[in-house]
């Protein structure tokens, strides 16, 4: 690529993409570039006092040793590209259009274009420059296990409601959970599952049905989520349910059952009486 430059009064004007220009091709100067300037330089030498031979010698070597330690930072990156295979990390790839894609995934192989490493994240390459964060294997557990946030509910007994806990994640990136079970604990330790059928899930939202609380002592009890995830993570520190007012009193209930019970036994035991006694006059 070529750049023109005016003369204006005697004086070369350089324009700023001129200058660009330049920039992009000074900072892609290589060993052919050097060596035709060099060439250059001995060919427009002043004849009168020609440059020392020695001092050639000196700035072959000087690049040579340039060359070396850029092809060494360059073996040491590709080298390290490799160590990551099968490590979670955190990619800022910039397109020629200036647009910037954040991804985030494991590395599934490394491939080695033109001397330049490029890794392999969800089927797509990137250049191992735009890695911006290795992820360490426990935060990157920690932050895609299953997650609950924390929040205090109240239940109240005069006024039976469903109860609903938001801001629950099944997790994600390959630690995702397809289910979970729910308990509750009472302040005293006393912990007791709840059943299946009082619970139902939606979109990070868990709604205990009132049953679950009917007879529920007043006090404040720790909801335990037990996730089916390959960790099997247990939360019990996120969310308490604070159950408030006297439970309602079922003793008549279950002494009106009783006697229906009873009336019931009692009216087949004179059923069979009956039939019995009908059976001895017919003989």
């Amino acid at each position: 690529m070529s750049s023109i430059a005016d003369v204006v009064n005697g004086k070369l004007n350089i324009s700023e993409s001129s200058q660009e220009t330049e920039r992009k091709v000074g900072s892609e100067l290589g060993k052919e570039e050097f060596l035709q300037l060099l060439v250059t330089q001995m060919k427009y030498q002043d004849p009168l006092e020609p440059t020392d031979n020695t001092e050639y010698v000196s700035q072959l070597a000087q690049f040579s040793e340039l060359e070396q330690m850029q092809n060494l930072n360059s073996t040491t990156s590709n080298t390290s590209a490799f160590t990551l295979v099968g490590k979670e990390v955190y990619i800022e790839d910039q397109s020629e259009a200036g647009d910037v894609t954040k991804v985030q995934g494991t590395v599934e192989y490394v491939s080695i274009q033109n001397g330049k490493a490029y890794v392999s994240v969800d089927g797509t390459l990137y250049k191992y420059d735009s890695i911006v964060k290795v992820l360490d294997d426990n935060y990157v557990i920690s932050n895609n296990i299953p997650s609950v946030q924390k929040q205090a509910l109240t239940y109240r007994h005069h006024d039976p409601q469903d109860v609903t806990v938001e801001g629950i994640s099944l997790g994600s990136h390959g630690y995702e959970a397809t289910s979970f079970a729910v308990a509750l604990v009472s302040s005293s330790g006393d912990t007791k599952a709840v059943d299946s059928k009082y619970l139902s899930y939606k979109d990070g939202k868990l709604t205990i049905s009132k049953d679950a609380f009917s007879q529920k002592d007043a006090g404040i009890y720790t909801v335990a989520f037990v996730f089916d995830d390959a960790n099997k993570t247990i939360i019990s520190d996120k969310v308490t349910i604070e159950v408030k007012g006297i439970k309602p009193d079922n003793s008549d209930k279950t002494e009106n059952s009783d006697r229906k019970m009873m009336r019931e036994r009692q009216y087949q035991s004179d059923s069979r009486r009956d039939y019995l006694g009908n059976k001895k006059e017919v003989m």
